[in-house]
């Protein structure tokens, strides 16, 4: 029987909630010295930045609307081919690793992908941003890092469900979502958020962090590398129907697949969200322990990479 993942999520997430304590929060940096012995003398970023754009390629500069569908495409007078109907933006290197405007109230000129996400900073979780599409059986999926100017729109709206507040607790105005996001953004690379982008439509949120640099791993014994997830399904009618399951194990066979020194996945739902929980023992996880966490109580549910093509 699917599951009824409802409103699939796993917590709040690592960053700092508007008026809590500054112990657990994404605003601690870690010394250069101690985040090279987690980068394993800089093995995870052998990909590197992607490589400059030639003057002569195309130019795009893909957006959509707070519904998720797409939306205008600027293009440049050199483009040769119509745009797709969604692609991300990508680094062009590591001086273009900024986006320009001024904030989520002003459009940029040209959004590109975080450097936290593809950057130096990016090693820390193997170039999340440079992983390749997952086919599965409801179609193809991608993890796309968020772009604040183009995506906060949408998941400040997912985010205003009442099913996806009850958890996550970012509901109100869109300065709410964005400082949440920030907190990642703009940290050293630890947690990344992105959208879930199935078949072209972002219709899912993810957090992938580093569970064992995350404060989490003061509740667990952590090991190096260990992985962990936050997501919503954020489309009503992608609930109920087992998709969260589905996601689950893709996204979890995504970490497993491009960061080889990660043994395990964890995640830590909430012991009330018995949906999630639900999905999560359909995608391969197997339950570990209850956790006290300064937020919930939690269930630590794990995918361990020896057990992957058992459960």
């Amino acid at each position: 029987m699917a599951p009824t993942d409802v409103h699939t999520d796993s917590g709040p997430g690592p960053a700092p909630r508007p008026g809590g304590g500054t112990e657990d929060t994404l605003d601690l940096r870690l010394p250069e010295d101690f985040l090279t012995l987690f980068r394993g003398n800089g093995e995870a970023g052998q990909s590197g930045p992607a490589l400059p754009t030639p003057a002569s390629a195309v130019s795009e500069t893909p957006t959509w609307n707070a519904s998720g569908t797409p939306a205008s495409t600027a293009t440049s007078p050199s483009t040769v081919r119509p745009a797709p109907a969604w692609e991300p933006t990508r680094p062009a290197g590591p001086a273009a690793a900024t986006a320009t405007g001024s904030g989520p109230g002003q459009t940029a000129a040209a959004p590109l992908a975080p450097a936290r996400a593809g950057g130096a900073a990016g090693d820390l979780l193997d170039n999340l941003g440079g992983w390749e599409p997952a086919a599965t059986p409801v179609g193809d999926f991608r993890l796309v890092p968020v772009v604040l100017e183009r995506d906060l729109a949408l998941i400040s709206r997912w985010m205003n469900d009442p099913a996806v507040a009850a958890f996550w607790e970012l509901a109100g105005p869109d300065s709410v979502t964005a400082a949440h996001l920030r907190a990642q953004l703009d940290g050293d690379g630890r947690s990344v958020p992105c959208l879930g982008v199935l078949d072209d439509k972002p219709m899912s949120y993810f957090e992938i962090y580093r569970a064992d640099l995350d404060p989490l791993a003061r509740h667990y014994p952590a090991r190096p590398h260990d992985t962990g997830i936050h997501l919503l399904i954020g489309g009503v009618l992608d609930r109920g129907r087992g998709i969260g399951s589905v996601l689950l194990r893709a996204v979890s066979d995504l970490v497993l697949d491009n960061r080889p020194r990660c043994t395990r996945v964890l995640a830590e739902p909430d012991m009330r969200n018995t949906p999630s929980v639900s999905a999560f023992l359909n995608s391969g996880f197997r339950y570990s322990a209850e956790l006290d966490l300064p937020d919930k109580r939690a269930a630590l549910m794990v995918r361990d990479r020896a057990l992957r093509n058992l459960l």
